[in-house]
């Protein structure tokens, strides 16, 4: 009896809390008239966003482009960014990934077979370097990803990685709306 009461006050805790999260979410990145409320950080401080695009551009120098687009889903997935999220499977589609590697990004380990190992070590890399208040990058993800990439290529891989959450952070903040893609492509 005490477990069916602890499960149902649980159940109902998790249940509103989700509706909660959902509705805040809703109200602040779902909707295009709040967007149209929130910072432009290309208006607002221009010189900024020229350089995050210019360090976008960088960071992509020498990486396989459909590596970028693996990397830069997984961590929008990570990072909860519908508008990025939806950017980057575009992007890949039109490079030519399979739909089949796009719907296993968030669960790779599982699927591994669809990935080869140095997707695999820059994917481990990418999440560890995301949610750095797991611990930080274990020694284990750092050497796998340094031996599928020499010294230059592992650091444009990690500059892709602090790009990408940087495009995150700056959507997220001003309530960007998925499938609105402003980069005029």
């Amino acid at each position: 009896m005490i477990m069916t009461n602890a499960s149902t006050t649980e159940s109902t805790t998790e249940s509103t809390n989700a509706s909660t999260t959902e509705s805040t979410n809703e109200s602040t990145t779902g909707n295009p008239a709040t967007a149209a409320h929130r910072l432009n950080l290309a208006q607002a401080a221009p010189k900024v966003f020229k350089a995050v695009l210019g360090l976008d551009a960088a960071a992509r120098e020498g990486v396989d482009p459909a590596l970028v687009e693996l990397v830069q889903i997984r961590v929008s997935q990570l990072n909860g960014c519908a508008y990025c999220l939806h950017m980057h499977t575009s992007d890949a589609r039109k490079a030519g990934e399979s739909e089949e590697r796009l719907h296993l990004v968030a669960l790779w380990r599982e699927a591994a077979h669809f990935f080869t190992a140095k997707e695999r070590a820059a994917l481990a890399l990418a999440e560890s370097v995301t949610r750095l208040t797991d611990g930080g990058v274990p020694q284990a993800v750092y050497d796998r990803a340094a031996e599928h990439f020499e010294q230059a290529e592992l650091a444009q891989l990690v500059a892709v990685i602090l790009t990408i959450n940087t495009w995150n952070r700056i959507a997220i903040i001003s309530a960007k709306v998925a499938g609105t893609d402003e980069r005029g492509r």
